[in-house]
């Protein structure tokens, strides 16, 4: 009996190594070892495929490390609802294989742990509310329903601009409606994102509607890029990497999610006091917050987190300025 008991002890061990041992290679297989290097007294990076250029961003936490599969569902739970225009569409893979692209660069790799959760919820906060089919009666709330739309569903023209024919022609056919995470509406946009993407979007725009990853990527391109020489991107203003001139503290922009706003739309959301289209971005920025496990509170003041009195910095011309 006391030998038989033995026996079945020492496969139990067995059996137990066994599983570490294979446990530990499933793990290697998923995520390999960090490549590290001191580049003129820089540490420098690269992290497997998700962050897989030399860069200092690459030693921090990658976007996996704290956003998976299940927290993303949990931030865009409704876009597969009967309701949706974009059923199938959207998903965490085609994310990350566009965030993959900029983590090198910083997008969701900058600073610590807070700061980059706080940075993927802003932009989540900007894509959920451009995307979303929710209503204030919507079961589970309207801020559930963000990536249901992938396109403009009745585009009243195909915004060709003839003011960019040297540079960004329109294709004969080819309409240029809102398409994307963040939609991408005319022209000269789709022709600069194609341009940066090397995308041919000009001849086809439909692509930004067929895949996913290419609408994530046009839209992180949108994050991590000036509208303007001189001036900065939506990344730079949130996680501080840009300090506002004298002109742009005069003008009530300060670095935070208020400022991105600014960028992305300018006086389309900014400058027109408390109004409904930027309350509804910021509040799926503080409900993502929340979901992510970060919390409202960290989203800063109210002169930080809304644009309401900011100038913008490319106002829309008018017919009196413009002639």
């Amino acid at each position: 009996m006391e030998m038989r008991m033995r026996m079945i002890l020492c496969l139990l061990v067995i059996i137990s190594i066994i599983g570490c041992v294979h446990g530990d290679e499933n793990e290697s297989f998923r995520k390999q070892p960090t490549i590290v290097k001191t580049v003129k007294g820089t540490k420098m990076c690269v992290k497997d495929w998700e962050c897989n250029k030399l860069s200092k961003f690459c030693c921090n936490l990658t976007i996996t490390d704290y956003l998976d599969t299940d927290q993303f569902e949990l931030l865009f739970t409704k876009r597969n609802s009967p309701v949706a225009h974009a059923v199938g569409f959207w998903d965490y893979g085609s994310f990350i294989r566009a965030a993959a692209l900029y983590q090198p660069l910083g997008f969701g790799t900058t600073g610590g742990k807070k700061m980059q959760m706080k940075e993927i919820a802003a932009f989540l906060g900007h894509v959920g509310s451009k995307t979303s089919c929710g209503y204030g009666v919507a079961t589970g709330g309207p801020l559930a329903y963000g990536l249901c739309y992938n396109k403009e569903m009745s585009p009243s023209q195909d915004y060709c601009d003839d003011y960019f024919k040297l540079t960004y022609p329109c294709t004969p056919g080819a309409r240029y409606y809102g398409r994307g995470a963040l939609p991408i509406y005319w022209n000269y946009n789709y022709g600069a994102i194609g341009e940066a993407l090397k995308l041919n979007l000009l001849d086809h725009p439909e692509y930004i509607e067929q895949n996913a990853t290419m609408a994530f990527q046009a839209a992180i391109w949108r994050w991590m890029n000036p509208m303007k020489k001189g001036q900065p991107s939506a990344h730079d203003a949130f996680v501080g990497n840009w300090k506002p001139t004298k002109n742009d503290t005069l003008s009530n922009r300060l670095p935070g999610f208020g400022t991105t706003m600014n960028i992305l739309y300018g006086d389309g959301v900014c400058g027109q006091g408390d109004v409904d289209a930027m309350n509804n971005i910021i509040s799926h920025y503080q409900y993502y917050l929340d979901l992510m496990g970060v919390g409202r509170e960290q989203a800063g003041p109210h002169e930080v987190l809304n644009c309401g009195d900011q100038k913008p910095f490319n106002p829309t011309a008018t017919p009196a300025a413009a002639s």
